[in-house]
């Protein structure tokens, strides 16, 4: 069949509209392992034998000062950076430190970085849309045509990030904190098994904020979830298992009200406060 006569069967759902499962494995340990990593700057060395474990389905919070190794760690895990020693696995199965990063992406780790980027030209609908399309290209992407099940899964992501009301309107009029909840969406139409949050409600009200950390928590168990945030009194109400990272390793882990009252700790951000 020529590629005229498939464009012209206008019901034909397309390859890339069909979303794949991760291959990841967790039958035998953790969804995303660390060990030993450290990774040097011109002779500074923002990780330093970094240990780190998260299990899948579980809802992990990162704190820590300035400088601490925090986005570093994230560039380590989606390819950006590649460490000097150690070693990065995804599952079981998965060797993060052989893959480039649109591997790791299609492995199933997305990430969502502090500064919302969606097309703000485009409604919140065509952006979700957009980010399901794995093949980018534009012939492909305006000529295929949505079944109902790609329908009911933006349906089922507008209803989660709380944008039903806001389907058809331009992204670029959205809220800040509007903008933060549909760049989650569209992470999650791409069915990520792991996703990485940068500061997720910098810069939102009170109410947006509340708002971000039901989102967040009600993803838990179906994605594992890593947060990465300054704001104390956020990761108070949303941590179930907080990490402590400081100097580019883990200084201490465990629930909020444990690594809070650590000396450890209290002396780094009392340091940072100075």
């Amino acid at each position: 069949m020529s590629i005229l006569q498939s464009l012209a069967e206008r019901d034909r759902v397309f390859d890339f509209l069909i979303p794949n499962e991760s291959p990841v494995d967790v039958r035998h340990g953790p969804i995303l392992y660390l060990e030993d990593v450290s990774v040097s700057f011109d002779g500074f060395k923002a990780i330093n034998a970094l240990n780190l474990t998260i299990d899948d389905g579980e809802l992990r919070c990162i704190i820590g000062p300035n400088g601490a190794g925090k986005t570093t760690m994230m560039d380590i895990i989606t390819g950006k950076t590649r460490p000097d020693q150690g070693q990065v696995w995804f599952g079981s199965r998965h060797n993060l430190l052989t893959l480039n990063e649109p591997e790791i992406a299609t492995l199933g780790i997305g990430r969502k970085f502090q500064k919302p980027t969606v097309f703000e030209a485009l409604s919140v609908f065509e952006n979700l849309e957009l980010a399901m399309s794995a093949d980018k290209r534009v012939l492909p992407t305006l000529t295929a045509r949505l079944d109902g099940e790609a329908h009911d899964r933006i349906d089922e992501v507008l209803s989660l990030i709380g944008l039903e009301a806001a389907r058809r309107r331009p992204a670029g009029i959205l809220s800040h904190g509007q903008k933060q909840w549909l760049e989650i969406g569209m992470l999650l139409m791409q069915r990520p098994r792991l996703l990485l949050v940068d500061e997720p409600v910098a810069g939102m009200t009170e109410q947006e904020m509340e708002r971000t950390g039901e989102l967040l928590t009600s993803l838990a168990g179906k994605q594992s979830v890593v947060v990465v945030e300054h704001d104390m009194g956020f990761v108070r109400s949303i941590a179930r298992k907080v990490t402590v990272l400081h100097q580019g390793s883990v200084l201490a882990e465990g629930s909020m009200d444990q690594v809070s009252s650590d000396p450890r700790v209290v002396e780094v951000y009392l340091g940072e406060e100075a």
